[in-house]
């Protein structure tokens, strides 16, 4: 095995316990096996998703080390390892590798794959000194490409990126956007550098100027006016609900267009739509689930060349705790990162 040096212990950050806090660990390192890497973690973004281990919404476990947009160099490659080399520099999102022989894996489509490993739930994730992790899940970076922005791209940018591509639309379509949070400034800039009609819906006047500068061709900021203004520009093709919240998601279907699509990406309560619009208006409901590694290197080639850049806030290692509270309570503006020293 390929390796530079590296310490037989290191910190890493682990929720302990269901809904307990982070604690600071020292950790033994562990040699890479057959298909997997190490990785000296340079940045590790805190994503609402992080909550699924805390909370153990998905029960992959515990102790467990949170973080699935993870970004650093190779220091030690597994045996055998053929694509990846010691200091490559590499990024790895919410999909944290693959089986390969389930009936998603054999049409090819491993986001689904019915055995999948998830960075930081079903394996110890990036917020840690180091992190091993599966080649199959590994994203090449671009050399000079800052960590602290190629991170939230891991998860919240190809989020975004990755499921407005899939969707029924073309270029001049009128494009949703709940929110201009997180997630919601990434995707009024993807949106506006795809081509689409950008209209920002928010709750008041405090984002509208935020959501201008992005992109935004339109901004509304009265909830109760989302839904006529989005049929005056002849409704949206595809309304992106990234609010936690059901009520606030179906309240979009009443903007869409004949075929459109109401796009889930935020995780929230249960979903109720009136299924009259449903029917008549041929609408549809959609999610999407993140993407590949590859997917990540191509949505980071299209931020890169459109200049989109992502709005991140930095935290040590030691202030996890603080940059987690800080995300889930929505103050964060707009992506916390922690940076490693």
């Amino acid at each position: 095995m390929s390796s530079l040096s590296h310490p037989k212990t290191f910190k890493a950050a682990q929720i302990t316990e269901k809904g307990g806090k982070f604690k600071i660990v020292n950790v033994a390192w562990k040699d890479p096996q057959r298909g997997q890497v190490v990785v000296k973690v340079q940045a590790s973004g805190v994503c609402h998703s992080d909550s699924a281990t805390v909370n153990q919404d998905i029960p992959g476990g515990l102790p467990r080390t949170p973080g699935h947009e993870i970004v650093g160099v190779i220091v030690q490659v597994g045996p055998g390892e053929q694509r990846f080399k010691v200091n490559d520099y590499v990024g790895s999102g919410w999909h944290g590798g693959h089986c390969h022989c389930c009936e998603r894996c054999r049409k090819g489509d491993f986001i689904t794959c019915e055995n999948q490993n998830i960075n930081g739930v079903f394996s110890d994730g990036g917020h840690a000194e180091y992190a091993v992790l599966r080649s199959e899940a590994l994203a090449k970076l671009p050399e000079g490409l800052d960590p602290v922005q190629a991170a939230p791209f891991l998860c919240a940018g190809i989020t975004v990126f990755n499921s407005l591509r899939h969707m029924d639309i073309m270029p001049g379509d009128v494009v949703a956007i709940q929110g201009v949070g997180g997630l919601g400034h990434l995707s009024i800039a993807f949106a506006r550098a795809s081509g689409y009609k950008v209209i920002a819906l928010g709750r008041d006047s405090e984002k509208k100027e935020l959501a201008l500068q992005l992109g935004a061709h339109v901004y509304v900021e009265d909830p109760k006016d989302h839904a006529a203004v989005l049929q005056q520009h002849g409704g949206a093709k595809v309304a992106l609900a990234l609010a936690p919240d059901g009520k606030a998601m179906a309240s979009l279907v009443d903007g869409l267009s004949v075929d459109g699509q109401l796009l889930v990406l935020a995780l929230g309560d249960a979903l109720t739509i009136p299924m009259t619009p449903i029917i008549l208006k041929r609408i549809s409901v959609r999610g999407w689930p993140c993407g590949t590694a590859q997917d990540s290197e191509e949505t980071i080639a299209f931020a890169q060349a459109q200049g989109i850049k992502c709005m991140t806030e930095t935290f040590k290692l030691e202030q996890i705790q603080e940059a987690y509270d800080r995300m889930m309570a929505g103050k964060a503006r707009f992506r916390c990162v922690i940076k490693m020293d």
